[in-house]
Protein backbone atom coordinates (compact mmCIF):
# COMPACT_ATOMS: atom_id res chain seq x y z
CA UNK A 1 0.00 0.00 0.00
CA UNK A 2 2.75 2.45 0.95
CA UNK A 3 4.50 1.74 -2.38
CA UNK A 4 1.33 2.65 -4.28
CA UNK A 5 1.03 5.90 -2.34
CA UNK A 6 4.66 6.73 -3.06
CA UNK A 7 3.99 6.27 -6.80
CA UNK A 8 0.99 8.58 -6.56
CA UNK A 9 3.04 11.32 -4.97
CA UNK A 10 5.82 10.82 -7.50
CA UNK A 11 3.21 11.45 -10.22
CA UNK A 12 2.14 14.63 -8.42
CA UNK A 13 5.75 15.81 -8.29
CA UNK A 14 6.29 14.94 -11.99
CA UNK A 15 3.11 16.72 -13.08
CA UNK A 16 4.10 19.85 -11.14
CA UNK A 17 7.41 19.92 -13.01
CA UNK A 18 6.10 19.09 -16.53
CA UNK A 19 5.71 21.91 -19.12
CA UNK A 20 2.27 20.75 -20.22
CA UNK A 21 0.77 20.76 -16.78
CA UNK A 22 2.36 24.12 -16.03
CA UNK A 23 0.68 25.67 -19.08
CA UNK A 24 -2.77 24.36 -18.31
CA UNK A 25 -5.34 26.44 -16.38
CA UNK A 26 -5.95 23.61 -13.96
CA UNK A 27 -2.27 23.41 -13.02
CA UNK A 28 -2.26 27.12 -12.34
CA UNK A 29 -5.02 26.51 -9.90
CA UNK A 30 -3.15 23.80 -7.95
CA UNK A 31 0.06 21.81 -8.21
CA UNK A 32 -1.69 18.84 -6.58
CA UNK A 33 -4.13 18.29 -9.42
CA UNK A 34 -7.12 16.11 -8.61
CA UNK A 35 -5.48 14.95 -5.38
CA UNK A 36 -6.42 18.32 -3.92
CA UNK A 37 -9.91 16.88 -3.54
CA UNK A 38 -8.67 14.31 -1.02
CA UNK A 39 -9.86 14.88 2.57
CA UNK A 40 -7.20 16.34 4.86
CA UNK A 41 -7.10 13.27 7.09
CA UNK A 42 -6.41 11.03 4.07
CA UNK A 43 -3.61 13.32 2.91
CA UNK A 44 -2.19 13.30 6.42
CA UNK A 45 -2.27 9.50 6.48
CA UNK A 46 -0.41 9.38 3.16
CA UNK A 47 2.27 11.70 4.55
CA UNK A 48 2.62 9.53 7.63
CA UNK A 49 3.18 6.46 5.48
CA UNK A 50 5.74 8.25 3.33
CA UNK A 51 7.90 9.15 6.35
CA UNK A 52 9.65 12.34 7.49
CA UNK A 53 12.21 12.66 4.67
CA UNK A 54 9.71 12.20 1.84
CA UNK A 55 7.17 14.48 3.54
CA UNK A 56 9.78 17.23 3.86
CA UNK A 57 10.71 16.87 0.18
CA UNK A 58 7.08 17.11 -0.87
CA UNK A 59 6.66 20.41 0.97
CA UNK A 60 9.35 21.82 -1.33
CA UNK A 61 7.99 20.33 -4.54
CA UNK A 62 4.31 20.88 -3.83
CA UNK A 63 3.39 24.31 -2.44
CA UNK A 64 -0.16 23.25 -1.63
CA UNK A 65 1.22 20.70 0.85
CA UNK A 66 3.40 23.07 2.85
CA UNK A 67 0.85 23.91 5.51
CA UNK A 68 -0.12 20.26 5.89
CA UNK A 69 3.51 19.11 6.13
CA UNK A 70 4.12 21.78 8.79
CA UNK A 71 1.27 20.44 10.94
CA UNK A 72 2.64 19.64 14.41
CA UNK A 73 0.53 16.47 14.65
CA UNK A 74 2.40 14.96 11.72
CA UNK A 75 5.81 15.56 13.29
CA UNK A 76 4.70 14.39 16.71
CA UNK A 77 3.81 11.12 14.95
CA UNK A 78 7.26 11.01 13.33
CA UNK A 79 8.93 11.70 16.69
CA UNK A 80 7.11 8.72 18.18
CA UNK A 81 7.67 6.31 15.30
CA UNK A 82 11.07 7.33 13.97
CA UNK A 83 12.88 8.71 17.03
CA UNK A 84 11.37 6.44 19.70
CA UNK A 85 10.01 9.28 21.82
CA UNK A 86 7.39 7.96 24.27
CA UNK A 87 4.65 10.48 23.41
CA UNK A 88 3.95 13.90 22.02
CA UNK A 89 3.22 15.08 25.55
CA UNK A 90 6.76 14.26 26.63
CA UNK A 91 8.28 16.06 23.64
CA UNK A 92 6.08 19.11 24.26
CA UNK A 93 6.98 19.13 27.96
CA UNK A 94 10.70 18.77 27.29
CA UNK A 95 11.00 21.29 24.47
CA UNK A 96 8.79 23.83 26.22
CA UNK A 97 10.28 23.66 29.70
CA UNK A 98 13.80 22.27 29.37
CA UNK A 99 15.25 23.29 25.99
CA UNK A 100 16.68 26.59 27.24
CA UNK A 101 18.64 24.85 30.00
CA UNK A 102 19.01 25.76 33.64
CA UNK A 103 17.65 27.92 35.27
CA UNK A 104 14.32 26.87 33.86
CA UNK A 105 11.91 29.50 32.49
CA UNK A 106 8.76 30.20 34.46
CA UNK A 107 5.76 30.38 32.11
CA UNK A 108 2.81 32.19 33.58
CA UNK A 109 -0.29 32.29 31.40
CA UNK A 110 1.40 31.57 28.08
CA UNK A 111 3.47 28.94 26.31
CA UNK A 112 5.95 29.41 23.49
CA UNK A 113 4.95 28.35 19.98
CA UNK A 114 6.79 25.21 18.91
CA UNK A 115 7.50 23.91 15.42
CA UNK A 116 7.74 20.14 15.78
CA UNK A 117 9.05 19.90 12.25
CA UNK A 118 12.01 22.05 13.25
CA UNK A 119 12.37 20.15 16.55
CA UNK A 120 12.39 16.83 14.68
CA UNK A 121 15.27 17.98 12.50
CA UNK A 122 17.26 19.20 15.49
CA UNK A 123 16.63 16.11 17.59
CA UNK A 124 17.72 13.89 14.71
CA UNK A 125 21.15 15.56 14.85
CA UNK A 126 21.59 15.36 18.64
CA UNK A 127 24.49 13.03 19.48
CA UNK A 128 23.76 10.10 21.75
CA UNK A 129 24.89 10.61 25.33
CA UNK A 130 25.87 8.21 28.09
CA UNK A 131 23.50 8.21 31.08
CA UNK A 132 24.86 7.12 34.47
CA UNK A 133 22.15 7.09 37.13
CA UNK A 134 24.06 6.90 40.38
CA UNK A 135 21.30 5.58 42.59
CA UNK A 136 21.63 5.17 46.33
CA UNK A 137 21.75 1.38 46.00
CA UNK A 138 22.34 0.53 42.35
CA UNK A 139 23.63 2.51 39.41
CA UNK A 140 21.91 2.15 36.01
CA UNK A 141 23.68 3.08 32.81
CA UNK A 142 22.99 3.14 29.08
CA UNK A 143 22.59 5.29 25.96
CA UNK A 144 20.11 8.17 25.81
CA UNK A 145 18.85 6.71 22.52
CA UNK A 146 18.01 3.39 24.21
CA UNK A 147 14.49 2.61 25.42
CA UNK A 148 15.76 1.69 28.90
CA UNK A 149 19.02 1.24 30.86
CA UNK A 150 21.35 -1.41 29.44
CA UNK A 151 22.99 -2.48 32.73
CA UNK A 152 23.48 -1.79 36.41
CA UNK A 153 26.29 -1.76 38.97
CA UNK A 154 26.98 -0.83 42.56
CA UNK A 155 26.48 2.92 42.95
CA UNK A 156 29.54 5.17 42.93
CA UNK A 157 28.94 6.24 46.53
CA UNK A 158 29.45 2.60 47.58
CA UNK A 159 31.96 1.62 44.88
CA UNK A 160 35.51 0.53 45.72
CA UNK A 161 37.35 1.09 48.99
CA UNK A 162 35.33 3.65 50.94
CA UNK A 163 38.55 4.84 52.62
CA UNK A 164 40.01 5.86 49.25
CA UNK A 165 39.72 9.53 48.16
CA UNK A 166 36.44 10.33 46.39
CA UNK A 167 38.22 11.27 43.16
CA UNK A 168 40.01 7.89 43.02
CA UNK A 169 36.82 5.96 43.60
CA UNK A 170 34.90 7.97 41.02
CA UNK A 171 37.62 7.61 38.40
CA UNK A 172 37.67 3.83 38.90
CA UNK A 173 33.86 3.68 38.87
CA UNK A 174 33.39 5.68 35.65
CA UNK A 175 36.16 3.73 33.91
CA UNK A 176 34.35 0.50 34.85
CA UNK A 177 31.05 1.78 33.38
CA UNK A 178 32.71 2.81 30.10
CA UNK A 179 34.45 -0.56 29.87
CA UNK A 180 31.17 -2.40 30.38
CA UNK A 181 29.48 -0.32 27.71
CA UNK A 182 32.50 -0.79 25.43
CA UNK A 183 32.61 2.88 24.45
CA UNK A 184 35.35 5.52 24.50
CA UNK A 185 34.91 8.32 27.00
CA UNK A 186 35.92 11.07 24.55
CA UNK A 187 33.21 10.33 21.98
CA UNK A 188 29.99 11.61 23.59
CA UNK A 189 28.62 13.77 26.44
CA UNK A 190 27.62 12.14 29.72
CA UNK A 191 24.65 12.80 32.01
CA UNK A 192 25.21 11.81 35.64
CA UNK A 193 22.38 11.64 38.15
CA UNK A 194 23.56 12.30 41.67
CA UNK A 195 21.82 10.88 44.78
CA UNK A 196 20.17 13.47 46.99
CA UNK A 197 22.65 13.78 49.85
CA UNK A 198 23.94 16.44 52.27
CA UNK A 199 20.33 17.51 52.56
CA UNK A 200 20.29 20.85 54.37
CA UNK A 201 21.51 24.33 53.47
CA UNK A 202 24.25 24.59 56.10
CA UNK A 203 27.77 25.62 55.16
CA UNK A 204 29.13 22.13 55.86
CA UNK A 205 26.47 20.54 53.62
CA UNK A 206 27.22 23.06 50.85
CA UNK A 207 30.92 22.25 51.13
CA UNK A 208 30.21 18.50 50.93
CA UNK A 209 28.03 18.94 47.84
CA UNK A 210 30.70 21.14 46.23
CA UNK A 211 33.38 18.56 46.97
CA UNK A 212 31.33 15.75 45.40
CA UNK A 213 30.42 17.91 42.40
CA UNK A 214 34.02 18.87 41.71
CA UNK A 215 35.20 15.26 42.14
CA UNK A 216 32.60 14.05 39.59
CA UNK A 217 33.51 16.68 37.02
CA UNK A 218 37.27 16.41 37.57
CA UNK A 219 37.30 12.61 37.24
CA UNK A 220 35.23 12.66 34.04
CA UNK A 221 37.16 15.50 32.41
CA UNK A 222 40.43 13.75 33.23
CA UNK A 223 39.03 10.84 31.18
CA UNK A 224 38.58 13.32 28.28
CA UNK A 225 34.78 13.32 28.36
CA UNK A 226 33.79 16.24 26.08
CA UNK A 227 30.87 17.56 28.16
CA UNK A 228 29.24 16.68 31.48
CA UNK A 229 25.72 17.28 32.82
CA UNK A 230 25.16 16.43 36.50
CA UNK A 231 21.67 16.67 37.99
CA UNK A 232 20.34 15.34 41.27
CA UNK A 233 18.07 12.32 41.25
CA UNK A 234 15.00 14.06 42.63
CA UNK A 235 14.99 16.69 39.88
CA UNK A 236 15.35 14.05 37.18
CA UNK A 237 12.51 12.01 38.68
CA UNK A 238 10.33 15.12 38.54
CA UNK A 239 11.16 15.61 34.85
CA UNK A 240 10.27 11.98 34.16
CA UNK A 241 6.81 12.75 35.56
CA UNK A 242 6.56 15.77 33.18
CA UNK A 243 6.83 18.30 35.99
CA UNK A 244 9.32 21.02 36.87
CA UNK A 245 7.88 21.88 40.29
CA UNK A 246 6.58 19.71 43.09
CA UNK A 247 7.67 17.47 45.96
CA UNK A 248 9.63 14.34 45.12
CA UNK A 249 9.45 11.44 47.58
CA UNK A 250 12.41 9.21 46.82
CA UNK A 251 12.39 5.89 48.68
CA UNK A 252 16.05 5.01 48.37
CA UNK A 253 18.23 2.11 49.42
CA UNK A 254 18.87 3.27 53.00
CA UNK A 255 16.72 6.37 53.56
CA UNK A 256 13.69 8.13 52.16
CA UNK A 257 14.01 11.79 51.19
CA UNK A 258 11.20 14.30 50.71
CA UNK A 259 12.51 16.98 48.37
CA UNK A 260 10.72 20.25 47.44
CA UNK A 261 11.64 21.48 43.94
CA UNK A 262 10.58 24.76 42.33
CA UNK A 263 11.34 25.33 38.63
CA UNK A 264 13.93 22.55 38.69
CA UNK A 265 15.77 23.88 41.75
CA UNK A 266 15.92 21.98 45.03
CA UNK A 267 14.56 24.31 47.72
CA UNK A 268 16.91 23.35 50.53
CA UNK A 269 16.10 26.55 52.39
CA UNK A 270 12.48 25.39 52.56
CA UNK A 271 13.70 22.07 53.93
CA UNK A 272 14.42 18.54 52.70
CA UNK A 273 12.90 15.98 55.05
CA UNK A 274 14.67 12.65 55.61
CA UNK A 275 13.18 9.46 57.05
CA UNK A 276 15.61 6.75 58.19
CA UNK A 277 13.76 4.01 56.32
CA UNK A 278 14.54 2.66 52.88
CA UNK A 279 14.18 -0.39 50.69
CA UNK A 280 16.73 -2.37 52.72
CA UNK A 281 14.72 -1.93 55.93
CA UNK A 282 11.52 -3.15 54.29
CA UNK A 283 13.27 -6.21 52.88
CA UNK A 284 14.80 -6.94 56.28
CA UNK A 285 11.44 -6.58 58.00
CA UNK A 286 9.83 -9.05 55.59
CA UNK A 287 12.71 -11.46 56.15
CA UNK A 288 12.11 -11.37 59.90
CA UNK A 289 8.39 -12.00 59.43
CA UNK A 290 9.10 -14.96 57.15
CA UNK A 291 11.56 -16.45 59.63
CA UNK A 292 9.01 -16.13 62.43
CA UNK A 293 6.57 -18.08 60.26
CA UNK A 294 9.17 -20.75 59.44
CA UNK A 295 9.35 -19.79 55.77
CA UNK A 296 12.80 -20.88 54.62
CA UNK A 297 14.67 -19.13 51.82
CA UNK A 298 18.19 -19.22 50.46
CA UNK A 299 18.97 -15.55 49.81
CA UNK A 300 17.79 -12.00 50.39
CA UNK A 301 17.19 -11.77 46.67
CA UNK A 302 14.25 -14.16 47.13
CA UNK A 303 12.85 -11.98 49.92
CA UNK A 304 13.22 -8.86 47.78
CA UNK A 305 11.45 -10.59 44.90
CA UNK A 306 8.56 -11.57 47.17
CA UNK A 307 8.36 -7.98 48.42
CA UNK A 308 8.10 -6.71 44.84
CA UNK A 309 5.61 -9.36 43.70
CA UNK A 310 3.31 -9.86 46.69
CA UNK A 311 3.51 -6.86 49.01
CA UNK A 312 1.24 -3.82 48.89
CA UNK A 313 0.13 -0.85 51.00
CA UNK A 314 -3.14 -1.09 52.92
CA UNK A 315 -5.46 1.90 52.60
CA UNK A 316 -6.74 1.14 56.13
CA UNK A 317 -4.26 -0.91 58.14
CA UNK A 318 -6.62 -1.92 60.95
CA UNK A 319 -9.34 -3.01 58.54
CA UNK A 320 -6.81 -4.96 56.46
CA UNK A 321 -5.83 -7.03 59.53
CA UNK A 322 -9.33 -8.53 59.55
CA UNK A 323 -9.20 -9.68 55.92
CA UNK A 324 -7.93 -12.85 54.29
CA UNK A 325 -4.94 -11.54 52.32
CA UNK A 326 -3.19 -14.82 51.53
CA UNK A 327 -1.36 -15.02 48.19
CA UNK A 328 1.39 -17.18 46.68
CA UNK A 329 4.32 -16.72 44.31
CA UNK A 330 6.83 -19.12 42.79
CA UNK A 331 10.40 -17.89 43.24
CA UNK A 332 12.91 -19.14 40.70
CA UNK A 333 14.87 -22.07 42.11
CA UNK A 334 13.13 -22.00 45.51
CA UNK A 335 9.55 -23.06 44.83
CA UNK A 336 6.31 -21.57 46.05
CA UNK A 337 5.96 -19.10 48.93
CA UNK A 338 2.67 -18.11 50.55
CA UNK A 339 2.35 -14.83 52.45
CA UNK A 340 -0.63 -13.45 54.33
CA UNK A 341 -0.55 -10.39 56.61
CA UNK A 342 3.16 -9.91 55.84
CA UNK A 343 2.06 -8.64 52.45
CA UNK A 344 0.83 -5.31 53.86
CA UNK A 345 2.65 -5.28 57.21
CA UNK A 346 5.95 -4.89 55.37
CA UNK A 347 5.06 -1.55 53.78
CA UNK A 348 3.20 -0.37 56.89
CA UNK A 349 6.51 0.41 58.58
CA UNK A 350 6.78 3.39 56.20
CA UNK A 351 3.82 4.89 58.07
CA UNK A 352 4.45 3.28 61.48
CA UNK A 353 8.24 2.92 61.82
CA UNK A 354 7.89 1.74 65.45
CA UNK A 355 6.58 -1.60 64.12
CA UNK A 356 10.15 -2.25 62.95
CA UNK A 357 11.73 -0.77 66.08
CA UNK A 358 12.69 2.47 64.31
CA UNK A 359 12.36 5.81 66.10
CA UNK A 360 11.35 8.12 63.26
CA UNK A 361 8.39 10.04 61.89
CA UNK A 362 6.16 8.29 59.41
CA UNK A 363 6.46 8.95 55.69
CA UNK A 364 3.11 10.76 55.60
CA UNK A 365 4.21 12.98 58.49
CA UNK A 366 7.45 13.90 56.73
CA UNK A 367 5.55 14.81 53.54
CA UNK A 368 2.99 16.84 55.51
CA UNK A 369 5.80 18.73 57.24
CA UNK A 370 7.37 19.51 53.86
CA UNK A 371 4.01 20.73 52.51
CA UNK A 372 3.61 23.02 55.52
CA UNK A 373 7.10 24.46 55.01
CA UNK A 374 6.43 25.05 51.30
CA UNK A 375 3.14 26.79 52.07
CA UNK A 376 4.75 28.98 54.73
CA UNK A 377 7.65 29.93 52.45
CA UNK A 378 5.21 31.82 50.17
CA UNK A 379 7.52 31.62 47.17
CA UNK A 380 6.93 33.47 43.92
CA UNK A 381 5.06 31.71 41.11
CA UNK A 382 2.27 29.15 41.31
CA UNK A 383 1.04 29.08 44.90
CA UNK A 384 0.03 25.41 44.58
CA UNK A 385 3.33 24.14 43.12
CA UNK A 386 3.96 21.89 46.13
CA UNK A 387 0.66 20.04 45.73
CA UNK A 388 2.12 17.75 43.08
CA UNK A 389 3.89 14.88 44.85
CA UNK A 390 5.94 12.52 42.70
CA UNK A 391 7.02 9.10 44.01
CA UNK A 392 10.36 7.63 42.97
CA UNK A 393 12.30 4.45 43.68
CA UNK A 394 11.56 0.74 43.39
CA UNK A 395 9.70 0.55 46.71
CA UNK A 396 7.51 3.48 45.59
CA UNK A 397 6.01 1.08 43.03
CA UNK A 398 4.18 -0.90 45.76
CA UNK A 399 0.46 -0.94 44.90
CA UNK A 400 -1.67 1.35 47.04
CA UNK A 401 1.14 3.67 48.20
CA UNK A 402 -0.05 6.78 46.35
CA UNK A 403 -3.63 6.34 47.55
CA UNK A 404 -2.56 5.82 51.17
CA UNK A 405 -0.35 8.91 51.15
CA UNK A 406 -3.18 11.05 49.75
CA UNK A 407 -5.54 9.75 52.41
CA UNK A 408 -3.09 10.43 55.23
CA UNK A 409 -2.26 13.93 53.98
CA UNK A 410 -5.96 14.89 53.86
CA UNK A 411 -6.23 13.72 57.48
CA UNK A 412 -3.11 15.59 58.65
CA UNK A 413 -3.36 18.88 56.77
CA UNK A 414 -6.03 21.61 56.81
CA UNK A 415 -8.25 21.74 53.68
CA UNK A 416 -6.56 24.86 52.22
CA UNK A 417 -3.31 22.88 52.08
CA UNK A 418 -4.59 19.40 51.24
CA UNK A 419 -7.20 20.28 48.62
CA UNK A 420 -5.75 19.71 45.17
CA UNK A 421 -2.92 17.46 46.33
CA UNK A 422 -2.10 14.78 43.77
CA UNK A 423 0.30 11.91 44.41
CA UNK A 424 1.80 10.48 41.21
CA UNK A 425 3.11 6.87 41.25
CA UNK A 426 6.44 6.39 39.44
CA UNK A 427 5.62 5.94 35.71
CA UNK A 428 9.04 4.36 35.12
CA UNK A 429 9.39 2.46 38.37
CA UNK A 430 12.87 2.33 39.85
CA UNK A 431 14.33 3.96 36.72
CA UNK A 432 12.68 7.38 37.12
CA UNK A 433 15.95 9.40 37.27
CA UNK A 434 17.35 7.52 34.26
CA UNK A 435 14.32 8.43 32.17
CA UNK A 436 14.51 12.04 33.38
CA UNK A 437 18.10 12.09 32.12
CA UNK A 438 16.95 10.52 28.85
CA UNK A 439 14.52 13.41 28.34
CA UNK A 440 17.38 15.89 28.74
CA UNK A 441 19.75 13.87 26.55
CA UNK A 442 17.27 13.88 23.64
CA UNK A 443 16.45 17.60 23.75
CA UNK A 444 16.85 19.46 20.45
CA UNK A 445 19.30 21.84 22.18
CA UNK A 446 21.40 19.19 23.92
CA UNK A 447 24.23 19.37 24.93
CA UNK A 448 24.76 23.14 24.59
CA UNK A 449 22.33 24.40 27.23
CA UNK A 450 22.80 21.68 29.83
CA UNK A 451 26.42 20.55 29.79
CA UNK A 452 29.65 21.97 31.14
CA UNK A 453 32.79 21.60 29.06
CA UNK A 454 36.26 20.99 30.43
CA UNK A 455 37.28 24.55 29.57
CA UNK A 456 34.28 26.02 31.41
CA UNK A 457 34.94 23.87 34.45
CA UNK A 458 38.62 24.81 34.63
CA UNK A 459 37.80 28.50 34.29
CA UNK A 460 35.01 28.44 36.88
CA UNK A 461 35.62 25.47 39.19
CA UNK A 462 32.89 26.68 41.56
CA UNK A 463 30.31 27.04 38.79
CA UNK A 464 26.81 27.11 40.27
CA UNK A 465 25.33 23.94 38.80
CA UNK A 466 21.91 22.37 39.02
CA UNK A 467 22.35 20.48 42.25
Amino acid sequence: MSMVLRKVWEMVSWRSDSPTSASSPEAARSDMGELELLPTDISMQILRLLGPKEAAKLSVVCKALRSLVSDNRLWVHFLQTHQADPSGDYVFFAETNLSSGYPLPAFIGHWPQLSFKHIYGQRAQVPGSIIIDGGSGYCKFGWSKYACPSGQSATFLEFGNIESPMYTRLRHFFATIYNRMQVKANKQPVIVSVPVCHYNDSESAKASRRQLKEAIYASLFDMNVPAVCAVNQATLALYAAKRTSGIVVNIGFQVTSVVPILNGKVMRKVGVEVVGLGAVKLTGFLREKMQLNNLNFQSLYTVRTLKEKLCYVALDYEAELLKDTQASFEAAGEGWFTLSKERFQTAEILFQPHLAGVQAMGLHQAIALCVEHCHSADLAGDSDWYKTIVLSGGTACLPGLAERIEKELHALLPPYMSNGIRVIPPPYGADMPWFGAKIIGNLSTFPSHWCVTKKQFRQKPRLNLIW
